[in-house]
């Protein structure tokens, strides 16, 4: 992947924009926007997204099961399906939450893959280094119990002092200012999302500060 900004594109079932072929034509609005490569949720969307762009994909899937806290690619069932549609780099929850036996089995099984650990906590980001991923995500920063008084740009701080793999700034770098400074402290790349795709959110930004007003 070049360095520079990756657009997530996803829409979940809840979701107005929920279809694969809408998230096709984000990915392509994405790629005419500068974007250097697209994070993307499911094999239908990433089918889809292989179609309309020639970007380098980062793909998860997201499914919940009970009595498991990880979601994003959480076992060997999802990553599979990964696998066998030959993408670019896989993001699986790298978390304390995480299995540890599949952590460690990726790049014995899958030598020839990329593979992107989605943490919450540096202690998390040195883990994954040492279990050979080759990105390092921010993603779930404030999003786990361990990391839900953590600051993202702290977080992105000292991994960027402490591992040699790329490190990528994920999870709510959500305005063009944010990103830039992600970039400029040394950060591989920077995935944004919901700022960019989900015009559900957008639009709340917007009328939230409007009905302040009193008109």
């Amino acid at each position: 992947m070049k360095r520079g900004l990756i657009v997530s594109c996803q829409a979940l079932e809840n979701e107005p924009l929920h279809s694969s072929f809408i998230m096709g034509k984000m990915a392509l609005a994405a790629e005419m926007g500068g974007a250097v490569g697209i994070r993307a949720n499911g094999v239908e969307d990433i089918l889809e997204i292989k179609k309309m762009v020639n970007l380098p994909i980062i793909g998860i899937i997201k499914k919940d099961y009970e009595n498991m806290v990880s979601y994003i690619t959480p076992t060997r069932k999802e990553l599979e399906a990964l696998i066998d549609i030959n993408i670019d780099v896989i993001a699986l929850d790298a978390t304390i939450n995480a299995d540890l036996n599949l952590l460690n089995s990726l790049k014995i099984k899958y030598p020839n893959q990329k593979f992107m650990a989605d943490i919450s906590t540096v202690e998390e980001g040195i883990r994954a280094e040492k279990l050979g991923f080759d990105y390092i995500g921010t993603t779930l920063v404030g999003y786990t119990e361990q990391s839900k008084n953590l600051n993202n740009f702290d977080v992105l701080k000292e991994l960027l002092e402490k591992c040699n793999t790329p490190i990528i700034a994920e999870g709510n770098f959500d305005t063009p200012e944010k990103s830039r400074k992600a970039m400029e402290m040394g950060s591989y790349a920077v995935v944004v999302g919901g700022a960019i795709t989900r015009p559900q959110l957008i639009t709340k930004k917007f009328s939230d500060e409007i009905n302040k007003v009193n008109f």
